[in-house]
């Protein structure tokens, strides 16, 4: 289903994830009222999707993702040799996409195991969320 309507809609990206992780998730982004977020459970606070250079950037991780072609480009996805577990939950989709899922269940930030795949992708992939940016290319003098 997640397939279909980002393909559908010519997403660069989207997710599924169960309600539960989703408000951990949801509290990556949020500001508090002390300043910026304030994420639960050791997960990286991410930047507001405003924020983030690229459409084609997730703004944030979920159980089922679905990156296009593009959004697999932008996020270095896939690497044989650094996403071997990844890959083993992961399938092409007809437009050059993807689908992967982090975890073989849903996702339950109550079970140790799914807390570290999703930290792991985190660190993974540091561009989702806004976390790297790209240094600004050096400065050249016009051409005369």
């Amino acid at each position: 289903m997640l397939e279909r309507v980002a393909e559908g809609a010519r997403a660069f990206w989207g997710h599924a994830t169960p309600d539960g992780a989703a408000l951990d998730i949801a509290e990556q982004i949020a500001p508090t009222l002390e300043g910026p977020p304030s994420p639960p459970r050791g997960l990286p606070a991410l930047k507001l999707f405003e924020h983030i250079r690229a459409p084609e950037i997730p703004y944030y991780l979920g159980w089922l993702n679905y990156w296009s072609d593009a959004a697999a480009r932008a996020i270095g996805f896939p690497d044989p040799s650094r996403d071997a577990d990844l890959l083993s939950r992961a399938r092409r989709t007809a437009t050059g996409g993807w689908v992967v899922r982090l975890t073989d269940t849903p996702l339950d930030l109550d079970n140790p195991a799914h807390l570290e795949a999703l930290v792991r992708a985190y660190e993974r992939f540091p561009e989702i969320g806004g976390r790297v940016t790209l240094a600004d290319p050096p400065f050249q003098e016009p051409s005369r």
